[in-house]
């Protein structure tokens, strides 16, 4: 039988510190990992709550302006839009928004491309009935700059922030299509309310568009990214409501 060794006081403090710094990473570790487990369920309660909360308040907010139709069409769409925006950008700093990374060339151009193919046969067939008529009612006594600058701008931002790259993220895109129609049909019929009464049926027309309009960018967004998303509603926008109210 071997005689154990004798005790060795600074051999045993030598180990105790050389455990003690391993004791100390575990622990940190722990901690570290615990806190992100915190902030992760923080961000999803964000990212799963405050999106359809702000659709509700934004689509309040429109209703709510109505009484300053027809002389704050400008105003009531620049406040609708931006509460849009405003969500989408909390949620993006504070939730758990997709952010966009570099964008490929080639889904840039396929987003363009989808555009062209939805608004050129509108165009060709719809613009003198429908689209000029509608463009000059939902954007009344607007001029050419004005115009551009929420059909390229203000609505594509924020439409594409919120509907496909915010919700998205958490329903099926069908139903972020239609949800973004009946956005579109809250914010636009009111403008042009009376044109509406009395023509059901290219009401009903403009709603299907609308509704075509939706389900392609979620569709693109899906496909391509939500940079050619962005792209793919600003080309439609101009195909078909910019070209015809010239």
């Amino acid at each position: 039988m071997m005689p154990n060794a004798p005790f060795d006081p600074l051999a045993e403090a030598k180990n105790r510190s050389e455990a003690e710094p391993e004791a100390v990473q575990a622990t940190d570790s722990d901690e570290r990992e615990n806190e992100r487990t915190r902030i992760a369920a923080r961000a999803q309660y964000r990212g799963a709550s405050d999106p359809l909360f702000g659709f509700i308040i934004a689509t309040a907010l429109s209703v709510g302006l109505i009484p300053l139709l027809p002389e704050s069409v400008e105003l009531r769409y620049a406040l609708a839009w931006g509460a849009l925006a405003g969500v989408s950008v909390l949620s993006w700093l504070l939730g758990t928004m997709e952010r966009i990374g570099q964008e490929r060339p080639d889904n840039l151009g396929w987003g363009a491309l989808y555009g062209l193919l939805l608004g050129i046969p509108f165009l060709v067939f719809l613009s003198q009935h429908i689209l000029a008529p509608a463009a000059d009612q939902l954007f009344p006594n607007m001029t050419a700059g004005s115009l551009l600058a929420f059909l390229v701008f203000v609505m594509p931002i924020a439409e594409t922030l919120f509907f496909r790259g915010l919700l998205q993220g958490l329903l099926a895109f069908w139903i972020v299509g239609l949800l973004a129609t009946l956005w579109n049909i809250v914010l636009f019929f009111p403008v042009m309310w009376q044109s509406i009464t009395e023509h059901q049926a290219v009401a009903l027309v403009i709603v299907i568009l609308l509704l075509m309009m939706n389900l392609l960018y979620v569709y693109v967004r899906k496909r391509n990214g939500l940079a050619a998303a962005w792209i793919c509603q600003i080309v439609t926008n101009l195909i078909i409501l910019y070209i015809p109210s010239l």
